[in-house]
Parts: C-alpha cells; sequence; structure tokens
C-alpha cells in the first residue's frame, strides 16, 4: 500500500468516525431532553430543525411554531438545544422578572470569533457588567439625554438636511447619509469628533459596517453559527471576520492618537475615559479594563448605534412614501407645533402623532425580530416548563410587536396604536425595539433622541415622493429577510421646499441664523 493511499484511507477514516461520533451525539442530546422540557418539531440527525427554519425569515418559521406548539418551544439548532419565547408576557416574565436567570449572552461562532467574548453587547459574567456599568455612566457623563447631545444632533440634523437637499429632487438611496449622520452621534462621543460625509475612512468604514451587518444576518452566517466546524470552508463568514478586523485595525490607531495627548483631568471621550481608567488600574491582574474590552466596546457601539437608528430612520422616510396620508399629517403638525424654528426635544411632549408614527415605525419594521440570543444562568421554570442552565434562548420579539392581545392592527402600519381616544400619545407595553431586561440596549435614551430630531428635521424641510414613474401603491415595503431587516431599497425623492409659509421661514432662518 502507498503512502498516499495510506494517507487517504487515514483521512477516510478519521471522517468516518467524527461523523459518526457527531451522530451518536446528536442521538444522546436528542434523547436526554429533561422532564417538561418545552415541546417543539421534531429534529433530524445532525440538522436538527435546519430544515424547518426559512433561514431568509427564521422570525416568520418561528411565529408559525407558536401557533402550533404555544408561547415556549424548543428547536434543534444543529446540535444546540433552542428554547424561543413568543408574545409580550413569555418575553417579560424571562427578561425582566426572571433577569438575572435570563441575563447571560451564549457563544455565537462568528461573533466569538471577532469579540472573544468581551465588550458591552456580546461580553460575559463579571467583565460584562463591569464594563456595561462603566458605559452607562461615560455616556450620561458625556451628555447622553441631556441638552449638550441634543445640540450635537441638532448640528448633524442641518449636515443631513444638506446631503438630502443636495440630490435636488432626484431619486436616491437614503442608507448612505442615515448611516453617516447616526454614526456620526456616536463616532462623537466615542472620539470626541465627528468625521465629515465625504471623508473617504469615514466612508470605508460606514460600507464595512453596513456589509458586517447585512452578511451577520444571511442564511449562510446562520449556518455557520449552527455549525462552526465549517469555518475552514469559503463563505461569507471571512468577509465578516475581515471588515471587522480592518474597524479594529481603524480604532487601534484612534487608541494611539489618544493615548499621546491624554490627559488625566479632562477625558472628553469614551476612548479618554476608558484609557484612564485602565491606566489607574494598571497594576491590577484582573483588571477588566483591557485592550480587548476597549476595542470590542467600541466597536460594538459602533456598528450597533449606527445601523439600528438609520435604518429605523430609512424605513419612517418609506413608510412615509408608501403612506402618503400619513404624511401630510405629520407635515400638518410639525408646521402647527414648530413651525420654522429649531426642532428641540421638548417639542416632543407637543408632537403626539409624530412621535406616534416613530414608534410606530418601530414596531412595525422590527428591525431584529428575534432580538439577540440570551442564555440561562441557572435552572429555570417558565410556564410549567423546566428549562436547564446554559440554555440558548430566542425572545421572538417580533411575537411581542405582532401579538394579537396587545396591537388593534399588528399586521398594518398604523400609528394610533399609541394614540388614545384623545389622541394624546401613550406608551404601551407591548414595545420592545430596544429589548428588556438586564441586556437592555445601552444607548436606548441616545437613539430615542436621535430618532426624534432626525426625523422631524427631514419631514420639517421636505416632503418625501415615490420614484418617478411610481405611485404609493406601488412602492413595496416588504422586508428583506435575515436576522435583523433592513428597509426596502426605494431611491425616494427628497422634494425641498414643501409649500406654505413655514418653508419661508425656514429659508429665512437658514440664511440668517435666525428663529422666527
Amino acid at each position: 500500500m502507498s503512502v498516499l493511499e495510506l494517507f487517504s484511507l487515514s483521512g477516510m477514516s478519521v471522517m468516518f468516525i467524527t461523523l459518526n461520533l457527531i451522530i451518536l451525539l446528536f442521538i444522546i442530546n436528542r434523547n436526554t431532553n429533561p422532564k417538561n422540557f418545552p415541546p417543539g418539531p421534531r429534529g433530524l440527525p445532525l440538522l436538527g430543525n435546519t430544515f424547518n427554519l426559512d433561514l431568509k425569515r427564521p422570525y416568520q418559521t418561528m411565529m408559525e411554531m407558536k401557533d402550533k406548539f404555544g408561547p415556549v418551544f424548543s428547536i434543534q439548532m444543529g446540535l444546540r438545544k433552542t428554547v424561543v419565547l413568543c408574545g409580550y408576557e413569555m418575553v417579560k416574565e424571562a427578561l425582566v422578572t426572571q433577569a438575572d436567570q435570563f441575563a447571560e449572552r451564549p457563544d455565537i461562532p462568528v461573533f466569538k470569533q471577532i469579540t472573544r467574548g468581551n465588550g458591552i453587547i456580546f461580553g460575559h459574567g463579571d467583565s460584562w457588567r463591569t464594563i456595561r456599568r462603566f458605559t452607562l455612566t461615560v455616556l450620561r457623563d458625556l451628555g447622553m439625554g441631556k441638552r449638550n447631545i441634543e445640540e450635537k444632533i441638532i448640528e448633524e440634523s442641518e449636515n443631513l438636511v444638506n446631503s438630502f437637499a443636495a440630490h435636488n429632487g432626484d431619486g436616491f438611496q437614503t442608507t448612505i447619509p442615515l448611516n453617516a449622520a447616526a454614526s456620526n452621534i456616536i463616532v462623537s462621543l466615542i472620539m470626541g469628533h465627528r468625521m465629515e460625509y465625504d471623508d473617504p475612512i469615514f466612508i470605508k468604514l460606514l460600507e464595512m459596517n453596513y456589509e458586517s451587518f447585512r452578511l451577520t444576518s444571511s442564511p449562510f452566517i446562520q449556518l455557520y453559527n449552527m455549525y462552526p466546524v465549517i469555518h475552514p470552508l469559503p463563505g461569507p463568514h471571512h468577509r465578516v471576520l475581515a471588515y471587522q478586523d480592518n474597524l479594529k485595525a481603524f480604532f487601534r490607531k484612534i487608541f494611539i492618537q489618544h493615548r499621546q495627548i491624554l490627559d488625566e483631568n479632562d477625558s472628553r471621550s469614551y476612548i479618554d475615559t476608558f484609557l484612564n481608567k485602565q491606566q489607574e488600574e494598571k497594576d491590577n491582574p484582573y483588571s477588566h479594563f483591557h485592550e480587548w474590552n476597549l476595542l470590542c466596546s467600541v466597536t460594538n457601539m459602533f456598528v450597533a448605534g449606527t445601523e439600528t437608528t438609520s435604518s429605523t430612520l430609512a424605513w419612517a422616510l418609506a413608510f412615509m412614501i408608501k403612506y402618503p396620508e400619513i404624511q401630510s399629517k405629520v407635515h400638518e403638525e410639525i408646521d402647527k407645533v414648530i413651525s420654522g424654528s429649531t426642532p428641540r426635544i421638548q417639542h416632543r411632549q407637543m408632537m403626539p402623532f409624530t412621535d406616534a408614527v416613530i414608534h410606530e415605525t418601530q414596531r412595525f419594521a422590527d428591525i431584529l425580530p428575534m432580538g439577540l440570543p440570551h442564555e440561562t444562568t441557572a435552572d429555570v421554570s417558565l410556564k410549567g416548563f423546566f428549562i436547564p442552565k446554559g440554555t440558548y434562548i430566542i425572545p421572538l420579539l417580533r411575537s411581542v410587536h405582532r401579538d394579537k392581545a396587545h396591537w388593534e392592527k399588528p399586521d398594518d402600519f398604523y400609528p394610533h396604536h399609541f394614540l388614545n381616544v384623545d389622541d394624546k400619545f401613550v406608551k404601551r407595553e407591548a414595545f420592545m425595539p430596544f429589548s428588556a431586561g438586564r441586556r437592555v440596549c445601552v444607548g436606548e435614551t441616545l437613539a430615542r433622541m436621535e430618532l426624534f430630531l432626525f426625523y422631524t428635521s427631514l419631514m420639517q424641510r421636505f416632503s418625501f415622493l415615490p420614484p418617478i414613474g411610481m405611485t404609493a401603491d406601488d412602492v413595496d415595503i416588504s422586508t428583506c429577510g435575515g436576522l435583523s431587516l433592513a428597509a426596502p431599497p426605494i431611491k425616494g425623492r427628497a422634494v425641498w421646499p414643501r409649500s406654505g409659509s413655514f418653508s419661508r421661514r425656514i429659508r429665512i432662518r437658514l440664511l440668517t441664523g435666525r428663529e422666527l
């Protein structure tokens, strides 16, 4: 027997043994469900329920499974048992009432490769708790929810409006300038200054960020997360990892620049504050303020702070194009309350319909329909079911935002969901676009400010129309599939000035800088 034949036989044997071990593990795993474990569809060896899921719209398959198995059910994602929670009551019970028991984040292969378990989104244990608490404190100290960050958003709104106006009423993809505007707010907090929209480095960062976000929602990446052994194979996971490496390389250069001029008495950014904290704890070998936590926290904020806000705004404008009668009511309210003045947060309480439209956009667009996965930190009981420690949990936010027990028209875009009989704005319990519990989004307050100020600034100046040759009825607002839902690529037209004396007032304000 030749060496080549021996090597080939050996390789075949290893593959055969490995395959049989995996099948054995699956059989053992499948047959060892604890008593009272949530029910679910039967799976296939190795594949689990992979073929039961529409990987382009897995949340939709899970909604159908909910109707068959109830609000708590299990599926087999590869070799991993997963419990899906459906409906407002069940998601609240887990993430809020039993918050500590559902507070962990599981290891997700693609994100584990990127973060190594660090940062504020995919971090674990004491490290995550420490960095999250630190991040919330720093963001508040830097102005999150306060007047100085409002001024930054207002300044950025002017740049955004100018970018829209530069298209002179022609059709264009709104995602690009919206990404830049949303990103600049988080960049100013992270780095201490904004970046210009035409800066080639900024453009490249936004492109990599957008592609990373898009690809991590793709069916292949979902398969990769189920079967990380396919890592050596060609696929988009390599592009995602390369994009993230490039983002990290950019921020590492920024860290070097900040270290060179670091002043312990003058922390002007998140990076400065983290570096100063790092210096304070340099003699502590167990400190969580190390380079990887800084790197991952900064990239977490950059990615999440850009894509979710800009996607929501893109959806809001798409809905305005699709529903011109709603757009007209928003224009009327803006004309009545703000007129030609600068939109400010204080106006929100006087603009219930506009606020309702923004909230309904978040509910109906449902940017993260499956939320981000959780993991149980202990054995728990939920609705009579037993869920062991270490179980992968999907809080199906789509089921919360389409819960028929809480929404009058769950499958329609209906701003009156957030208005009472007197047309006053009302908060709704079954509203969780930022998730809930211990892992609720750290930037919720900032995102809410951005959504209101960016949206009202754009709606104050422009009417949004379909592409030439199309009517509102022709506009398709069906979702682009995946784990996250990008707005449909409508090349809408931003037409300015709208009409009436209020537009004249805006022109005077832009030319003179005076509020009227």
